[in-house]
């Protein structure tokens, strides 16, 4: 017989193979458990970053707005005594209308550059096949 030195190895030699697979499995189990446990956390702290980032940005957007506003305000009034007041917000406005345009031309022509998902269509449409071809050859 041979000479178990570690408490692990003796405990090995006099426990039954099924209760060392109910301790690996318990303690898989646990593991589990706390991997979850982790991720929940992790998960949690994540979102609460994500919420705080995005309101940031909500916040810079509405800054970005109102900066935008206030210098067509200045804009308009700094024409206005140039060609009036009532030329100078038309001149104001159509500049806004100018970039509106363009922006709207831009953004459909891009989205009409959509194409979806074509690799991933392709590459469904040939699973059929291959679940055919495998099936044929049982």
């Amino acid at each position: 017989m041979t000479d178990l030195h570690t408490p692990s190895e003796r405990k090995a030699a006099e426990t039954s193979l099924g209760d060392l697979l109910g301790e690996v499995t318990r303690d898989l189990s646990t593991l589990m458990r706390q991997e979850l446990e982790l991720a929940k956390a992790e998960l949690r702290q994540s979102a609460t970053r994500a919420g705080k980032g995005a309101g940031m940005l909500g916040g810079a957007g509405y800054a970005a707005i109102m900066a935008v506003l206030f210098l067509s305000i200045a804009l308009w009034w700094g024409l206005g005594y140039l060609v009036g007041n009532g030329w100078s917000g038309l001149i104001v406005a159509a500049i806004w209308a100018l970039i509106g345009l363009v922006l709207f031309l831009i953004g459909r022509k891009e989205l009409q550059a959509v194409k979806g998902v074509p690799r991933t269509v392709d590459s469904l449409k040939k699973i059929p096949d291959t679940l055919k071809r495998n099936e044929e050859n049982r």
